[in-house]
């Protein structure tokens, strides 16, 4: 009962291996990416799942299309990437067409599901106000000039400074102030009053005083300027981004003071600004003067106490779309549409012009009304009106194209009772290759699908059918004979310069070929040439019909034109061989302590190691003849490496290789070398060299390198061992020996995996058996390497939820045994 017991027991824990290491794979192969993990429905994905593909692609910087190729190539249709959509958007807390989120394309195949995600539109630039740009930019200031000469309209008053110049045959300088009466005192000849005059009237009044005391006009000249020059104040109100006084230069002009004060503000208007002065209005600027037509006129010069007044806008228009200037412009009673376009620059090239689309504001909402190009000059702008100029249709009212065998394809106006070959005439004709069995003409139906019309333009040609009469946008194809057929060619390969594939030409011989080709290398043979020819006969019903006919010629190697030339046809596939018994040079190397190192040529095709080394004068006395090491490179072109002979050099060159095993090898527990191509071929060269010519003694191969050492006296210690390092070599000592000498056995050692790498490019791994190892012998320049202990990874919930269950059955079943047993 014991023994039923028992095999019952390991049954069940034996079919219950499998559940554990499909759980085991299953939580192991779980993949960290989220969107790996996405089932390819929509509805089947929770918000959880969704959640963590939001936070992952936010933290390794994926963007929204990288989210939706990932999806799509995971095998998600775009139909289920839309539902995906807006479930994302609804977690993000955002609108559908937030242009931050996942923007999904709708397909052609989406048309009919009922919820679909648009591409937002991308934003367009706000129109601004026509003129505030010139007063928000930095490069236009409106700064008065101060050094210029002096206006003689400039009107004087109190803090004016005068400098009063007499030359001649009388001399005087004065700097008179003006005062706050108006009035200056010129020294030794009296009060002047200039108040309120301007600058000419003030110059004639003191000329006519000093002539009282000097001879003016008869010897002594007189010139009156302006020395200090006086601020006064102004003060801007209404609808101004900064209004309030200012104090400025007496140069000052409006211009200049409403760029101080920033201009108008949002609502203000740029076309009836006042300059107010004594109560009373003396000059009314209308900005659009300037910025269309570079006018002046209002631009004033302030005097103090002057009042600049910016009313409301009364009527504002927006113009967008075809236009050169969009832009918001105001508009005064007696302007019309056609001087809002002409404030906008006039139409683009694009624009359509025939009638411009108006959105009006009512007492209660908006309409829509399309004023014709008639119109323009009658309709007058009304508060809140939006004029949109659409652009051209992209369509031709009398084109027609052809393409395809005529000498001059393209687009042709289409002229009253334009025909088929008219049009071919148009286009200089048809060149010799066409096909004129059949064409056809494409044509827009008026459903604006298409249909294709063919024709046979030879009997049209001939007269034995009707010409065709064409509409617009037909486009007419003429194909080529070449366009019916592939690309004919010839290839050639082998003994050649040029081998490749070349087009074919009639006529063509397989002398013309190889000419093609760069003629023959010095190997060819010109004598057994081999043509191989498609068979479009063969019969499929037979095992052994033919698939190519290949036919063997010679050719004359001075390619003498002859009539008895091999021609060839499209798809042939001439292959030159090398002449029997060329051979190329085949160089091999011998490095390190011979007599005469250096690169060797086989000379027979039978040479060997032995004779190699005989070649190069035998070993020298300092020879390691155990440590000698074959190095044969794969057939891809390898370079044979540089000389590395002396111990340093293979010391060096092993530290490296070890080097990067350990970091691409980690957790390997095989034998790191089996890793990686190993150049080396295991050869015993003191047997070869005591033996020559026996099966140890190898045929040499072109790229060999044959290296012979000096003799070594350290064994390389690397791997898991507390200091990898190098031991001197001594014959008394084991692998753990060497090993103890390096600072022992790491922790994470494989002790049982222990192999050596010998100077010769051997290696020999530890034998196991039962409770005993054998470690390899150690020799001179060997190499020891200790793998490491693969991780122990820990059973999951998952794995230990699979055990409980199948010791839970096993237990089930034995009490269903034990109850029958008493039964």
């Amino acid at each position: 009962m014991k023994y039923i017991l028992s095999v019952i027991l390991a049954l069940f824990i034996f079919m219950n291996y499998g559940n554990i290491e499909t759980a085991k794979a299953q939580t192991g192969s779980t993949s960290s990416d989220p969107i790996t993990a996405l089932p390819t429905k929509a509805d089947d994905i929770t918000d959880s799942q969704l959640r963590d593909l939001l936070k992952q692609a936010q933290a390794s910087g994926m963007t929204d299309e990288q989210i939706r190729q990932a999806v799509i190539a995971k095998g998600m249709p775009e139909s289920e990437v839309n539902k995906l959509q807006i479930r994302i958007n609804a977690i993000r807390g955002t609108k559908e067409n937030n242009t931050d989120n996942l923007t999904i394309k709708p397909t052609d195949t989406d048309v009919n599901a009922k919820t679909t995600a648009t591409v937002a539109p991308k934003p367009t630039k706000e129109p601004y106000v026509f003129g505030s740009e010139y007063f928000n930019n930095n490069n236009l200031t409106f700064e008065p000039n101060l050094s210029i000469a002096t206006p003689l309209d400039y009107v004087l008053g109190p803090k004016d400074q005068l400098v009063i110049d007499m030359y001649g045959n009388s001399l005087g300088n004065w700097k008179v102030p003006v005062s706050p009466e108006g009035t200056i005192l010129i020294p030794t000849v009296g009060i002047v009053y200039v108040g309120g005059k301007t600058m000419a009237q003030a110059t004639g009044l003191i000329k006519a005083k000093l002539k009282t005391y000097f001879a003016i006009d008869h010897g002594t000249n007189v010139s009156v300027s302006l020395g200090n020059i006086r601020s006064i104040k102004v003060t801007l109100v209404g609808e101004i981004t900064k209004p309030g006084t200012y104090t400025v230069s007496a140069f000052t002009t409006v211009f200049n003071a409403l760029y101080l004060s920033g201009g108008p503000n949002n609502i203000g208007s740029f076309r009836k600004i006042s300059v107010i002065r004594d109560n009373a209005i003396i000059a009314t600027v209308d900005f659009y003067d300037f910025l269309l037509r570079s006018n002046q006129k209002g631009n004033i010069r302030l005097q103090d106490g002057d009042i600049i007044s910016v009313p409301t806008y009364k009527v504002r228009a927006t113009l967008t779309g075809q236009v050169k200037r969009p832009a918001i412009y105001e508009v005064l009673p007696g302007e019309n549409l056609r001087d809002v376009i002409n404030f906008a620059g006039g139409f683009t090239d694009r624009a359509y012009t025939a009638a411009i689309k108006a959105i009006q504001v009512t007492d209660k909402d908006r309409k829509v009304t399309d004023i014709s190009l008639a119109d323009f000059t009658s309709y007058v702008p009304l508060r809140g009106d939006q004029y949109i100029v659409d652009a051209i249709l992209n369509t031709y009212e009398n084109r027609v194209s052809i393409y395809g065998a005529v000498y001059r394809p393209g687009q042709f106006e289409l002229d009253s009772g334009l025909t088929l070959t008219r049009l071919i005439t148009k286009a200089a004709g048809l060149i010799p290759n066409a096909f004129t069995s059949r064409g056809y003409i494409s044509r827009l139906k008026s459903d604006n699908t298409t249909e294709l019309i063919p024709f046979d333009l030879k009997s049209i040609v001939n007269k034995t059918s009707a010409d065709i009469t064409l509409k617009r946008e037909d486009v007419v194809t003429i194909p080529s004979i070449f366009d019916l057929r592939n690309e004919y060619t010839v290839t050639i390969n082998g003994d050649v310069r040029g081998a490749g594939d070349f087009a074919y030409a009639d006529k063509m011989s397989v002398e013309d070929l190889i000419i093609q080709a760069g003629g023959f290398t010095e190997s060819a043979s010109p004598k057994h040439i081999a043509i191989s020819r498609r068979v479009t006969d063969s019969d499929p019903n037979q095992k052994n019909s033919p698939v190519s006919k290949v036919f063997i010629i010679d050719v004359d190697d001075q390619f003498k034109i002859s009539g008895s030339s091999f021609i060839l046809q499209p798809f042939d596939v001439v292959s030159v061989y090398s002449l029997p018994g060329y051979e190329k040079q085949r160089m091999v190397k011998i490095e390190g302590e011979v007599l005469y190192p250096g690169p060797y040529a086989i000379t027979t095709k039978d040479e060997k190691i032995s004779d190699l080394v005989k070649r190069a004068g035998g070993l020298t006395a300092s020879a390691d003849v155990e440590g000698g090491r074959l190095k044969r490179t794969d057939k891809l072109g390898v370079d044979i490496e540089k000389s590395k002979t002396d111990v340093n050099d293979l010391t060096q060159e092993r530290a490296d290789r070890l080097s990067h095993i350990q970091k691409t090898l980690k957790d390997s527990t095989t034998n790191v070398y089996d890793q990686l191509k190993n150049d080396y071929v295991g050869i015993d060269l003191k047997a070869i060299l005591k033996n020559p010519g026996s099966d140890v003694d190898l045929i040499l191969e072109e790229g060999d390198v044959l290296r012979v050492p000096k003799q070594q006296q350290l064994v390389m210690v690397n791997g898991e061992v507390l200091f990898p390092s190098s031991v001197v070599y001594s014959n008394t000592k084991t692998l753990a020996g060497f090993v103890n000498n390096a600072g022992g056995f790491s922790p994470d050692a494989l002790r049982k995996r222990a192999y050596v790498v010998y100077a010769n490019g051997e290696v020999k791994a530890t034998h196991n058996f039962l409770f005993f190892r054998s470690y390899p012998e150690i020799k001179p320049g060997s190499e020891i390497i200790i793998p490491k202990k693969p991780p122990i990874k820990g059973l999951t919930a998952t794995e230990l939820g699979s055990i409980a269950a199948s010791l839970a059955s096993a237990a089930a079943v034995l009490i269903g045994v034990l109850s029958l047993t008493k039964l």
